[in-house]
């Protein structure tokens, strides 16, 4: 059977129940778990399913989880490239902090099968997914209250959690980076209160964002660029944005 016919076969069977699991589908295909998982994968980039732990369900046509899901699948190859760059910065002996972004994903798909004990935090349902299923992570989550979404936490409780810790470095998600204005966003507040305690509690963070949203202001102003060392992003930016933001003391990074 083709790839693209079992791919095709299981979203009917997910169609049909609500949910498959990974351990049936590698029988009922004759197929290893990892083929299935790497099937899940690729339908989930697509936006055609939610992945769980042990399997997958069908997505939920809320407002909230159709807006996520269509960022999940936007700039897939920018977000790579930039999860790729992060986990360059990785040491095996750090607590990483990785938060609830779409490029969170893109580096848990690189960490799930990798051999280095990496140790991990984060407070994002799809990382915890992932990364749960390799034993060499040393994975610590915070719960508490999801979100809209229903991609994570950044409640209260989560705060709590997290203010505990201290992460060696935290990447940290933005909907807008607006170097002239000396700014870093996010889309609501609750997220953004999240992303600057990460920043005061990690020794190291990096805002990693798409090149798109350079010279964007979302709807909160959750840090500054001094705050941070740097900035990843996927494809260059002009050498006086790169000035500005590097004489504030965020180094611009691309991913390549």
């Amino acid at each position: 059977m083709f790839l693209e016919e079992r791919q095709s076969k299981i979203l009917e069977m997910l169609e049909r129940d609500g949910k498959v699991l990974v351990k049936e589908l590698a029988e009922i295909f004759s197929v290893t778990e990892d083929s299935i998982r790497k099937d899940l994968s690729t339908l989930e980039m697509d936006g055609k399913l939610k992945r769980t732990y042990g399997g997958a369900v069908t997505i939920e046509e809320k407002l909230q989880m159709t807006e996520a899901n269509r960022r999940r699948i936007s700039d897939v190859e920018a977000k790579r490239k930039i999860a790729a760059m992060a986990v360059r910065l990785m040491q095996p002996q750090d607590l990483i902090f990785l938060d609830i972004s779409t490029i969170s994903i893109a580096v848990a798909q690189i960490l799930e099968k990798t051999e280095t004990p990496y140790k991990i935090l984060t407070n994002m349902v799809d990382v915890l997914v992932m990364l749960a299923r390799n034993p060499k992570i040393n994975l610590f989550f915070a719960g508490g209250q999801i979100n809209h979404s229903r991609d994570g936490f950044s409640d209260v409780l989560n705060l709590e959690f997290i203010s505990k810790f201290r992460p060696d470095i935290a990447f940290i998600g933005a909907s807008g980076v607006d170097i002239k204005r000396n700014s870093l966003s996010s889309r609501d507040t609750s997220s953004g209160l999240h992303k600057t305690r990460l920043i005061e509690l990690s020794k190291a963070s990096y805002v990693i964002a798409e090149s798109r949203k350079i010279g964007i202001e979302g709807n909160y102003s959750f840090a500054t660029l001094d705050k941070i060392n740097g900035i990843i992003t996927d494809a260059k930016i002009s050498k006086t944005l790169t000035a500005a933001a590097e004489e504030l003391g965020a180094k611009i990074i691309l991913a390549e």
